[in-house]
């Protein structure tokens, strides 16, 4: 049976660039896997069909043999020498390369993949966490803080290579610089970590003193980070770059600052709302009056009691809450009553009050209804 033309076979013009090739086959090779087609018989016969024509179009040289003479470019002397299996044949051995290829350029970046030549790049440092706490003042106004951070820093005496001053690292030979090793099982290429050089591809035979070859070595760290106003327990500030060293040379990780803001003896919040308790005398609370109350930004403001207010009752001050993280102004301070019971009293104060309680017997609406609610239970319970 005559071959099919390849560029036929991957559904391609003969003025095809590099890329619109390379693209074709992988649309073709991820249609056409065999694992994906089950049912289809002749799934692996056009598999390799696919392999065979990206084979011999991929390379430049092969490519213009192939323009100019067709499939006899590969057979006979035309190929120069070519090996069964290649262009003009394709064995178990090459359809086993041909899939771990495929699986390289359908899954490699995925799997986070290799760099030219399959080496891995080098490893990224980790990113690092530090719990910040702060005061409610301090989230209110914003400020500069310094922190330490034990980390990993590069080595000032490799300069982060790992290697000894002048020394350049060698390729890994057991895997000759591909930080991968692969063993073929049939038509299947189990692929892992190089052991020896855990998938840098290099290997260091002159480590540096300081740092022992890892290029980085642990060290304390002081960096002044700005906190914005407005932030609040929960809020997360990454500082990119400023985490861990990466691994011989690699690129570092982040700091991510969490911030915990503590608890407030007078005030409490809840996002820009702030909430202020304030206790009152009976007497203020019956007859009215004025109340000084402190404010977040260390101000005071004056507040006026109704006659009559009762524990609970909420007075609004607009503006005097916390600021918004990203600005928009800021939130409502809230003031609390709490009517204060009275202690230690003299005998005056309680002969006083005993001649209030008996002349206060309508002044008390909220109590006056509670019993008069208490007296029809008790009545219906009876009948």
């Amino acid at each position: 049976m005559a071959k099919r033309d390849f560029y036929e076979v991957l559904g391609i013009s003969r003025g095809a660039s590099e890329d619109e090739i390379k693209k074709a086959y992988r649309k073709k090779a991820k249609e056409l896997h065999p694992d994906r087609n089950a049912d289809k018989p002749d799934a692996e016969a056009q598999f390799k069909e696919v392999n065979e024509a990206y084979e011999a179009l991929k390379d430049p040289d092969k490519k213009a043999a192939y323009d100019r003479f067709g499939h006899a470019a590969f057979e006979g002397g035309m190929g120069g020498g070519q090996r069964p299996g290649g262009p003009g044949g394709f064995g178990q051995g090459d359809f086993a390369s041909a899939f771990s290829n495929v699986f390289d350029d359908l899954f490699g970046d995925f799997m986070g993949g290799a760099g030219p030549g399959g080496r891995q790049r080098a490893s990224r440092g980790s990113d690092l966490r530090y719990n910040l706490r702060i005061t409610l003042e301090e989230a209110y106004s914003g400020l500069q803080k310094t922190i330490r951070v034990p980390t990993s820093v590069p080595c000032e005496t490799c300069n982060g290579t790992g290697a000894e001053s002048g020394a350049e690292p060698s390729a890994c030979p057991t895997c000759s610089g591909m930080g991968k090793v692969r063993a073929q099982q049939g038509f299947f290429t189990v692929e892992r970590t190089c052991p020896t050089c855990g998938g840098l591809g290099q290997i260091i035979k002159n480590p540096c003193d300081a740092c022992g070859g890892a290029g980085r070595i642990d060290k304390d760290r002081a960096l002044n980070v700005n906190i914005p106003a407005g932030v609040e327990t929960g809020t997360r500030i990454r500082l990119a770059g400023e985490g861990e060293a990466g691994l011989r040379g690699g690129p570092p990780g982040d700091l991510y600052i969490f911030i915990d803001v503590a608890d407030h003896p007078l005030f409490h919040r809840d996002g820009q709302s702030l909430y202020c308790p304030v206790p009152v005398s009976i007497a203020t609370a019956a007859l009215g009056g004025e109340i000084e109350v402190p404010t977040i930004d260390g101000g005071r403001s004056r507040v006026k009691v109704h006659a009559g207010s009762q524990t609970g009752k909420r007075m609004r001050l607009r503006g005097k809450g916390m600021p918004a993280l990203r600005g928009g102004g800021h939130g409502d301070m809230f003031i609390e009553l709490s009517v204060e019971t009275p202690v230690n009293l003299t005998s005056r104060q309680k002969e006083l009050l005993r001649e209030f309680e008996e002349l206060s017997e309508d002044n008390n609406p909220e109590g006056s209804s509670f019993f008069k609610k208490v007296k029809g239970f008790w009545d219906g319970m009876k009948s």
